[in-house]
């Protein structure tokens, strides 16, 4: 773990943080971009969710939004550092501290929180009062990329970052579980704002793809913003009966070939 012990180390800390969670971002946004809109745009084209062009200049004030948005991220990560020097948090670097079996468990443990966290933290975004000043700036984006998935007003971005820093505190993580997590936040984000759908035919329908949140589910919740409020889960919109009604419909729509056939599984 990252020793800060004085001013110099504190802003070198600080400037590589900022350079891994902004680069994070990056690679993942550029990596989906090219794939899915450059190396494979004929294979996937009809799968694009909205088909409405992007506004002028989106992908550059997107991008703007997510240096704001890492910059806030690196700020709470020194801030859990510091608080890891002082011993307040339960982070721990010795893989025997805890039993093996504790290490799945307690990513579960994580994505199941920030799952909960999430869904009830964007239903009251979408809220009118709260909607304008908090979450307006994400949903300027309605046809949405990889560029998109942190592209948050900074109110929202803090909102956001706070839990699993919180749950530093309570629950006892791996370094390595932490970095897990938050490589896992990136890829669904990546993947969710894509507007490409990347899964195959009936996987809304599979044991495990129908409880993940993908392009078409997250961008009907751009495209509707009263649907699919769920973060990388589906299972808190089927509870409380706020998945959209039109997403099995478009996402068979989406997952059939360029001549109308449905692709095949897998």
């Amino acid at each position: 773990m990252i020793q800060i012990t004085n001013p110099a180390t504190f802003w070198l800390t600080g400037l590589l943080f900022f350079i891994a969670i902004f680069g994070r971002y990056v690679l993942f946004s550029l990596l989906f971009w090219w794939l899915f809109n450059v190396s494979m745009k004929d294979q996937f084209a009809h799968r694009a969710v909205q088909t409405r062009p992007r506004k002028p200049g989106q992908d550059w004030r997107e991008i703007g939004w997510s240096v704001l948005t890492s910059l806030i991220f690196t700020a709470i990560a020194l801030a859990v550092i510091v608080a890891y020097q002082k011993g307040y948090t339960q982070i721990y670097t010795a893989a025997r501290t805890y039993p093996l079996w504790w290490y799945p468990i307690s990513i579960l443990s994580v994505l199941f929180i920030h799952e909960t966290y999430y869904y009830w933290l964007h239903r009251w975004m979408h809220k009118p009062g709260v909607y304008r000043w908090v979450h307006k700036t994400h949903h300027d984006s309605i046809t949405t990329s990889p560029w998109t998935a942190f592209s948050f007003h900074p109110l929202e971005s803090t909102l956001q970052a706070i839990v699993i820093p919180a749950l530093t505190f309570v629950l006892p993580l791996h370094i390595s579980a932490v970095g897990i997590i938050l490589m896992i936040m990136t890829f669904s984000s990546a993947v969710n704002h894509l507007n490409t759908e990347i899964y195959p035919r009936d996987f809304d329908h599979h044991w495990l793809g129908r409880w993940l949140i993908g392009a078409t589910h997250h961008g009907l919740h751009h495209a509707q913003f009263r649907f699919n409020y769920g973060l990388y889960f589906t299972f808190w919109d089927k509870w409380m009966k706020t998945e959209s009604p039109d997403f099995h419909r478009l996402f068979k729509e989406k997952t059939k070939s360029a001549l109308g056939v449905e692709d095949k599984k897998g």
